[in-house]
């Protein structure tokens, strides 16, 4: 009972955060796809390194064990294909599903029929399971494989150029960003 009520709180906790980050507008989340508002892929990407290394820094200090955490089994043409579909519904409609409850809650129209459609394909996905279920498993990585040992590389490496590729990364959403304010004035 005490782990879903902080699995809420934690919900309602991060759902706040991406409001007040203005993730709640299609507007902002669509402006990445312009390349002229990098905000959602600074925060995104920067979550992910943040703890891709605080996780290995817990492991390092003896705080955690990696190798007892679940990891689901990843299946790589399975997540392109997921991925790409989000995408372009992510483009489309400017939101995901995390956004689209954050723009629901708050009323924008535009949140509630992305928040339908979301149900309706999700329901439509649970109905052809049985058809789809060859390309949902498609891909799998071996049981047990964590990127370092996919890439063969030491993990500390693949982290040092996680970190360096957000930083690179950052600097050319700044410069896209810059150059999106300077046609603006034009």
């Amino acid at each position: 009972m005490i782990d879903t009520l902080v699995a809420i709180a934690l919900g309602f906790g991060f759902g706040f955060v991406l409001e007040r980050a203005g993730f709640g507008s299609s507007c902002k989340l669509t402006a990445q796809f312009r390349l002229t508002d990098w905000s959602v892929f600074k925060v995104m990407f920067s979550a992910i390194v943040f703890t891709a290394v605080g996780l290995y820094i817990l492991e390092r200090l003896g705080w955690i064990q990696a190798a007892r955490m679940y990891v689901p089994e990843p299946y790589l043409w399975a997540m392109a294909a997921g991925g790409a579909l989000i995408g372009v519904g992510f483009a489309v409609g400017g939101y995901c599903p995390g956004t689209s409850a954050v723009g629901l809650m708050t009323g924008r129209l535009d949140a509630v029929v992305f928040f339908v459609g979301l149900f309706i394909g999700t329901f439509a996905f649970a109905g052809l399971f049985a058809q789809l279920d060859a390309l949902t498993t498609s891909g799998e990585i071996t049981t047990g494989d964590r990127l370092p040992q996919v890439l063969g590389m030491p993990e500390w490496l693949l982290l040092i150029l996680l970190v360096v590729a957000a930083v690179g990364v950052f600097f050319l959403g700044d410069w896209f960003e810059r150059r999106a304010r300077l046609a603006e004035r034009v």
